[in-house]
């Protein structure tokens, strides 16, 4: 099986799209139709479906589509272990951040890591917590870093410091007139923001609310921390994100942080690993150096 036509079909069924997939592996779109139709003849099945609407694996694409990610993940591996062998001098370091991370926490990081080997090339991949978990067992990122809980036998998560959640209202919402804390019941009285399934925040703050007896009757989900943001400052609801990330809009005095009485909402940030997985020099690298005491620390660098 030719492994150039099962990369244009696994990109195209991931992207739902050809015109997609070929943005993605930058070439031509009758290139990628081409490739898909010569797969489709070598196994004798058609592996998508052409209707209208987006690109989905008919049966046996599915079926190939698993097979795929896993001989992409032995690809990598092998990848991986010739660029041990070159050093840590060049390459291409992978980190993976859910999305609070990737935004307010990691950047100092990656500038250090840059600073100390220009050669070696940087991507990072933001995204919720469960895509970064499923980003790392398919080998597609080197270090992954996220804030909500991961139960996978496959991983490791090791806590990495500790980040807080902080209730966030704008300058004209009611709960910013108060005086003092307000009881988690108040949370009833207004809409809540809260991200998207799969968010490391949104499990997290459903989790600590529901141990106190917290419900929460008006809720809105937006997919992105500073969308929720600029929704709060605009006067849409109320919203709990990290600490971190509201800084900026609190020093600017368009957000406000409230006390919440007798609920402080913390959650470790964690480093996933796959366990017996040789990380590149560059990866071992980064790794030493997000475990250094100023980096575990609430200051970072």
């Amino acid at each position: 099986m030719n492994l150039h036509l099962l990369r244009l079909f696994a990109t195209v069924a991931e992207r739902g799209s050809f015109s997609r997939a070929a943005e993605a592996l930058r070439v031509g779109q009758p290139a990628v139709s081409k490739g898909v139709k010569e797969l489709e003849a070598q196994v004798g099945l058609p592996l998508l479906e052409r209707a209208p609407g987006p690109v989905v694996p008919t049966d046996a694409g599915a079926a190939l589509l698993v097979h795929a990610r896993a001989i992409f993940a032995s690809e990598r591996e092998a990848e991986e272990a010739l660029a041990a062998i070159a050093g840590i001098s060049a390459g291409t370091l992978r980190v993976g951040a859910s999305t609070t991370i990737a935004t307010w926490i990691i950047p100092p990081f990656l500038a250090r890591f840059r600073g100390a080997h220009p050669r070696v090339e940087l991507k990072l991949v933001s995204a919720n917590t469960a895509s970064i978990a499923r980003l790392t067992i398919e080998r597609e990122i080197d270090v992954a870093l996220v804030e909500g809980p991961v139960d996978d036998p496959r991983l490791r998560a090791e806590a990495w410091r500790t980040d807080e959640l902080v209730l966030v209202v704008g300058a004209g919402h009611a709960f910013s007139k108060r005086r003092r804390s307000i009881s988690p019941a108040d949370l009833g009285e207004t809409l809540v923001l809260l991200r998207e399934e799969g968010s490391g925040t949104r499990e997290v703050v459903r989790s600590a609310l529901g141990s106190h007896g917290v419900v929460l009757r008006q809720t809105m989900e937006i997919g992105s921390t500073e969308a929720i943001k600029q929704a709060v400052a605009a006067g849409l609801g109320a919203s709990f994100v990290s600490r971190s990330a509201a800084e900026d809009q609190v020093a600017l005095g368009r957000l406000r942080i409230i006390p919440l009485a007798g609920i402080r909402i913390r959650r470790p940030i964690r480093m996933l690993s796959i366990p017996g997985r040789t990380p590149s020099p560059a990866a071992a690298a980064f790794d030493a150096l997000l475990r250094t005491p100023a980096a575990r620390g609430p200051g970072g660098l």
